[in-house]
C-alpha cells in the first residue's frame, strides 16, 4: 500500500515536469499557448515529444531566411552561397608584363568554406 502510493506520487511529479517542460518547449519555439499542455495521466499512452534535433533545424531554417540574399552582379560562392571572399594574385597567369614588371590574375578564395573562384 505505502508503495504503491510512493509511486503514484512520483507518477505525478514526473507528469508536473512534463508538463512544466512542454510549456519552456512552448515559448522557445513560439508557439505559447494560452492553456496548458495536455498530459494524459494514463501511463501507457504515449506523449508527444519534440526532439531537439528539430529545434535545431528549425533555428538554422530560419538563420538562413534572414540572411542578406546575395546582390546581383557579386560574386557568389557555389558551395556555401557566401559572397565575401579574399583576393591573391595568380602568379601562374600573367596578364600583362610593362617595363619588367608583371601584373597578375587575381583568383577569389571564400572566406566561409575556402573554395576558389
Amino acid at each position: 500500500m505505502i508503495k504503491e502510493e510512493i509511486l503514484l506520487s512520483f507518477e505525478e511529479k514526473v507528469l508536473n515536469m512534463l508538463e512544466k517542460i512542454n510549456v519552456k518547449l512552448d515559448k522557445l519555439l513560439g508557439n505559447e499557448s494560452s492553456g496548458k499542455s495536455e498530459i494524459k495521466t494514463n501511463t501507457s499512452s504515449a506523449i508527444e515529444t519534440v526532439k531537439p534535433s528539430e529545434v535545431v533545424e528549425k533555428q538554422e531554417a530560419e538563420e538562413k531566411a534572414m540572411e542578406k540574399p546575395p546582390v546581383e552582379g557579386r560574386r557568389v560562392c557555389p558551395e556555401c552561397g557566401s559572397t565575401e571572399f579574399r583576393t591573391e594574385e595568380d602568379k601562374t597567369q600573367v596578364l600583362f608584363q610593362q617595363g619588367g614588371m608583371k601584373i597578375y590574375a587575381k583568383r577569389y578564395i571564400c572566406k566561409k568554406c575556402g573554395y576558389e573562384l
